[in-house]
């Protein structure tokens, strides 16, 4: 069974992970919309179905699998898996910031700027760096 929880974790990853890159550039655009438009009105459709349909879920189950996998495998052993888990926590509170922001554009209370969506759209792909290399080197 540990390569099938395995192989369902890393498409969960996938999917979180086109999520995460995905939301903050929609938000990009949203912050750019006119309140009120069918524009605007669009955007939120389209943030809390891609929240809602696929990074929830996909969070839920990297989450379970993978620690199922930490504890399996690894029995929580090496500081590689710790300082994975640390950025997956990081990536965790930025999924807590977009679901914040969902939350203040559909009602209608946005007050942050593009550029700081386009500079929180990084975020996910830093992190993502940072997780993948741990995963796949193991440095320490």
């Amino acid at each position: 069974m540990y390569e099938w929880i395995k192989a369902f974790h890393v498409m969960a990853v996938i999917s979180w992970m086109a999520g995460m890159l995905y939301l903050p550039r929609l938000m990009v655009y949203h912050a750019e919309a006119q309140t009120g438009s069918i524009q605007s009105e669009t955007f939120k459709i389209m943030e809390r179905r891609l929240l809602k349909g696929i990074i929830n879920p996909a969070m839920v189950l990297t989450w379970v699998l993978g620690l199922y996998l930490a504890w399996y495998a690894f029995a929580f052993k090496g500081g590689w898996l710790h300082a994975k888990l640390l950025l997956v926590f990081v990536l965790s509170g930025i999924h807590g910031m977009l679901v914040k922001h969902v939350r203040n554009f559909a009602a209608d209370r946005n007050v942050k700027s593009p550029r700081y969506f386009r500079i929180l759209n990084e975020v996910p792909a830093v992190l993502m760096v940072g997780i993948v290399i741990l995963v796949i080197v193991k440095p320490f």
